[in-house]
């Protein structure tokens, strides 16, 4: 058995650093797996897309009008995207988790372990709407929208 192989066992860093190879999450003293660890991409596309498709019902149900699902003419046009960056603001910052989250068993938690609140909620939900932030992440796998809201999106059991 090399030196290596001794200090960090099979998964041992490429590095030569003695550390057991990084999971995404690990420098920020989260769990490998279950709860608390980082969410994988499978159920954060999963909530998306139930927190997508709600905010799309709601918003049919407030017009009646089918319209409302074409290319952004006026500015009713823009009413599910609106339903959804409420509904993604509100529920993160009262509950930690849209109702796409809950079905999926996730949770939007802060890294110091208080409540993500009014102003963290909303800074993070604004750039969500802008999506390329969700798409720019680290190497723990959070995105921009998380790290500049001081949050992370993690499993709840």
């Amino acid at each position: 058995m090399t030196e290596q192989e001794e200090r960090g066992g099979a998964g041992a860093a490429r590095d030569g650093s003695g550390d057991r190879e990084r999971y995404a999450g690990y420098r920020l003293g989260l769990p490998e797996t279950g709860r608390g660890a980082m969410a994988t991409w499978g159920p954060r596309i999963a909530a998306l897309v139930i927190d997508w498709l709600l905010a799309n019902l709601v918003a049919f149900a407030l017009v009646r009008d089918p319209t409302i699902w074409q290319a952004p003419v006026t500015g009713r046009d823009y009413l599910p995207l609106a339903v959804f960056g409420i509904e993604s603001w509100l529920m993160t910052a009262f509950i930690g988790a849209s109702i796409g989250h809950r079905l999926r068993h996730l949770v939007v938690a802060r890294l110091d372990g208080q409540p993500v609140g009014l102003l963290r909620g909303l800074v993070r939900a604004a750039l969500i709407l802008l999506v390329i932030p969700v798409l720019i992440v680290d190497g723990d796998g959070r995105g921009l929208h998380d790290r500049l809201a001081g949050t992370v999106l993690v499993h709840a059991r």
